[in-house]
């Protein structure tokens, strides 16, 4: 009573760290819909099963580029190249309609955004031969 909302933190119960990460998962897990929403986690799969889908020299190679990619972002403090840097440079050039529509402004975002979940999915997309 009468405590502010740092009062409540300072109560010693919040001390244990069990306590705290207990709070925070019903918490999540109570929302209705989860903090990464269902639709991006739909996303995932689906660009996981579509880029299964793709012949095997397309796929050996997309995997080979990206991974490259993902050795490129690891510099970005000196290169600049950051995943959203890379979606916006290669995403035009990896994904792009056969017919180029009036709405180019959207299919580039839509294309940066492809290019930027391939890299930061790598794992679940393009998983290790064997772990499938």
């Amino acid at each position: 009573p009468g405590r502010g909302r740092d009062g409540v933190l300072a109560d010693p119960e919040w001390d244990d760290v069990h306590v705290v990460t207990g709070a925070l998962k019903l918490f999540f897990r109570e929302l209705p819909e989860p903090l990464v929403p269902f639709a991006l986690f739909d996303r995932v799969q689906r660009l996981g099963e579509l880029v299964q889908s793709l012949p095997p020299p397309n796929y050996a190679t997309l995997r080979y580029i990206l991974a490259h990619l993902r050795k490129v972002m690891e510099h970005a403090d000196v290169n600049r190249m950051t995943r959203q840097n890379i979606g916006i440079v290669f995403g035009p050039t990896l994904l792009r309609p056969e017919k180029e529509l009036a709405s180019m402004a959207v299919d580039m975002v839509h294309q940066n955004q492809a290019v930027e979940l391939l890299l930061s999915e790598f794992q679940r997309i393009f998983p290790a031969p064997g772990t499938h």
